[in-house]
């Protein structure tokens, strides 16, 4: 089984203030699913959080990541299959799922929404994790996607 790891990264460099130094990725493409790390209002280029304080503008950077990753994949919203929601507090659900529900009008993919105490840095209001699919006919266009998107990264899967 060949695996395309997408944007990869050591949590050095995410999280310097803490001693980590994980080798991850932004998502991994399997056998024609594609899982996506947990996306939060952060900036995939500079690393930079974005909308702190306002989980709005959280949901909406990780909306836009999530969209941008699964193209990089060769998916799409569409093909979204299952989402994970994590809030740090309850009274955001409704702002955080009225975004998602922009994003995602008509994809009828199934959701498990959690509550937790906090996500890796406090400024984080909101992560959503997604995981879709590449249907058959479209497998081989989209390695293809995959190996253009990572050479314009400077990137090799």
């Amino acid at each position: 089984m060949v695996h395309h790891r997408i944007r990869r990264f050591n949590t050095a460099d995410t999280y310097p203030e803490q001693r980590l130094a994980n080798d991850l990725a932004q998502a991994v493409v399997a056998e024609g699913t594609v899982y996506l790390r947990g996306q939060i209002g952060q900036d995939l280029e500079t690393r930079e959080s974005v909308g702190v304080g306002d989980v709005e503008a959280q949901a909406e950077k990780a909306m836009a990541n999530i969209a941008m990753l699964l193209e990089e994949s060769g998916s799409a919203l569409d093909e979204i299959t299952k989402i994970t929601i994590y809030l740090t507090d309850i009274r955001f659900r409704e702002s955080v799922y009225k975004v998602m529900g922009r994003w995602l009008k008509g994809v009828h993919y199934v959701s498990t929404g959690l509550v937790v105490s906090a996500l890796a840095r406090p400024e984080w209001l909101v992560e959503i994790d997604a995981t879709a699919v590449i249907p058959a006919s479209r497998r081989a266009e989209a390695a293809g996607i995959r190996h253009a998107k990572a050479a314009e990264r400077g990137e090799l899967l």
